[in-house]
C-alpha cells in the first residue's frame, strides 16, 4: 500500500503543479503534452482526480501506515 501512497502523492504533485500553471500562466501542460482533451488528456486529469479522492477518503489510513502524527496546537 506504501508503493500506491506514493504514487497517489506525485499524482496530486503533478496535479497541483499543472493547475499552479494554469492560475499563473494560463498554460495547461497536460493539454501541451497531450494535446487540448484528446483522450489520453482526459485520462490523465481522470486519474489525478481519482488520486485526489482517493487520498481524501484514505488520508488517515495513510497516515497511519506512515506513522504520522497530527498534532492541534496546543492552547494557550
Amino acid at each position: 500500500m506504501k508503493t500506491l501512497d506514493i504514487l497517489v502523492y506525485g499524482l496530486l504533485l503533478i496535479g497541483g503543479l499543472n493547475w499552479g500553471l494554469v492560475g499563473v500562466f494560463n498554460f495547461d501542460l497536460v493539454a501541451a503534452i497531450f494535446t487540448d482533451m484528446s483522450a489520453l488528456a482526459r485520462v490523465v486529469y481522470t486519474i489525478v482526480g481519482l488520486a485526489a479522492i482517493y487520498d481524501l477518503i484514505l488520508l488517515k489510513a495513510i497516515w497511519k501506515r506512515w506513522d504520522v502524527h497530527y498534532r492541534t496546537p496546543a492552547h494557550a
